[in-house]
């Protein structure tokens, strides 16, 4: 019985012709006697992209592709191809998206402007697939999009067997994070879009790298925000404890399941080597150390001594394990667990210096109503940094806040140098490694900055 009902249903769509006029299709409901047989048979053959795009709409009729109408004037971020929506730029929904559907965005005149992921919960109620009218969201999209992302990494290959392969906006795909760690892929869906389009994520990964394992991290903060609750789950294959990766001749053990972000700060790639090229024959500091990372590019690049300091046991455990593995010697690094701000403190008491520090905190702006207290927690780390850096010293000292620009985190900088006592020289400018890339048309992409300061 239910397969007459759809193949009854599936004749009548297949009759059905769109009216002079009408975007998108106006269907009667009669003509959809066992309807939802109907989808669930598409569904089975794998038409994603036509079952999210039927919605029920009145007693009398289904409407086929909603609509996001943008309020008059507020379409010139689209056409400059800025991929955000905000919900004060929508003046009417049209149709009932679901959350994660895709929408067409018009302007007031009804010019087409774009395609875009419908999220009712966000802020930012779409974000841009496509500018491309002709361009089709359905399975075959992620493909080709993460296979495009995948082929811009192919410069950074040398440096890491662990890149960043899909950076969600700026690589054309929102709220998706792809990290490929030695043969283990680990991805986080961050948007209601990417939610939706879920099992076609994994099937063009599955697709792109049938021998990779795949770990899912989705349980970042960020979902909340568009209504989704926090996934941590082993896709396919099995992840180790530890994958070990290599960077710049650098031996590095890797949490993937429970560590930081999806496991390590492969965005500091550039900057680890900085710190490793300026760290020869010196005593070096490396705060808010986590693994290990900044301080073992330290003694891959000849530091006489580095001293890892974090608030984690556990973290600075994995730190000397990591030691271990690039067989530096064991009195070549200390690991001290604490609060930072505290330390520094005592160690400017007992008179104990440096010649160079690396200050990587976590995010300190999460809004902007926490960036006042942000300034000051910067402020103050960098205060304490720099009483503590012998004359001719370098500072290395990062904000990782979307929200933190570049002239203020400058200007934190300076003010902790002068009630320091201090003069400095910005010698670098530093920023997120090359495959955290920055579309021209997204600068919020720009999240990561540096200095690099030469201390009197």
């Amino acid at each position: 019985m239910n397969q007459q009902r759809a193949e009854h249903g599936a004749k009548a769509l297949s009759g059905l012709k769109r009216p002079a006029g009408i975007r998108g299709v106006i269907f009667p409901v009669d003509a959809f006697h066992g309807f939802s047989y109907v989808l669930l048979s598409l569904r089975a053959r794998g038409a994603q992209d036509f079952t999210a795009r039927v919605i029920p709409m009145r007693s009398k009729e289904i409407i086929v592709d909603p609509q996001l109408i943008i309020v008059a004037g507020r379409e010139k971020s689209l056409l400059r191809r800025h991929p955000w929506i905000f919900s004060g730029a929508v003046a009417t929904v049209k149709g009932r998206p679901v959350s994660g559907q895709t929408v067409d965005v018009l302007g007031q005149n009804g010019q087409w402007l774009a395609r875009a992921s419908f999220s009712p919960k966000s802020q930012i109620m779409g974000r841009v697939w496509t500018f491309d009218a002709g361009e089709a969201i359905d399975g075959d999209f992620f493909l080709r999009r993460i296979l495009q992302s995948v082929g811009r990494r192919k410069d950074f290959e040398n440096a890491s067997n662990a890149l960043r392969l899909v950076h969600s906006e700026s690589d054309g795909l929102p709220g998706l994070i792809l990290d490929r760690y030695a043969g283990v892929l680990v991805f986080q869906l961050l948007t209601a879009g990417m939610e939706f389009w879920r099992d076609a994520i994994v099937g063009a990964l599955r697709n792109l790298f049938p021998e990779d394992a795949i770990l899912e991290r989705s349980d970042v903060d960020v979902r909340a925000k568009e209504g989704l609750a926090a996934r941590t789950v082993v896709v396919h294959g099995r992840i180790p404890e530890q994958v070990g990766i290599h960077e710049n001749g650098v031996k590095y053990l890797v949490d993937v399941q429970g560590g930081h972000k999806t496991g390590f700060y492969l965005d500091q790639r550039d900057s680890r080597l900085a710190v490793a090229r300026a760290s020869g024959g010196r005593e070096v500091l490396n705060c808010f150390s986590y693994t290990g990372g900044f301080g073992l590019a330290a003694l891959g690049g000849g530091a006489a001594h580095v001293t890892q300091l974090d608030a984690s046991a556990p973290a600075l455990d994995l730190a000397e394990r990591n030691r271990e593995a690039n067989g530096f010697a064991p009195g070549s690094m200390d690991t001290v667990c604490g609060d930072a701000f505290q330390i520094l403190r005592d160690w400017h008491r007992e008179k104990r210096t440096f010649d160079l520090i690396v200050l990587d905190p976590p995010k300190f702006v999460d809004s902007k109503a926490s960036l006042n207290r942000a300034c000051r927690g910067y402020k103050d780390i960098n205060l304490s940094a720099l009483r503590l850096l012998n004359p001719g010293g370098r500072l290395f000292t990062f904000s990782c806040s979307g929200l933190m620009e570049d002239s203020l985190f400058q200007k934190i900088v300076s003010d902790a140098a002068l009630d320091a006592g201090r003069t400095g020289r910005i010698i670098y400018r530093l920023t997120q490694a090359g495959d955290h890339p920055v579309s021209l048309a997204f600068p919020e992409g720009a999240y990561l900055k540096g200095l690099e300061v030469l201390v009197d």
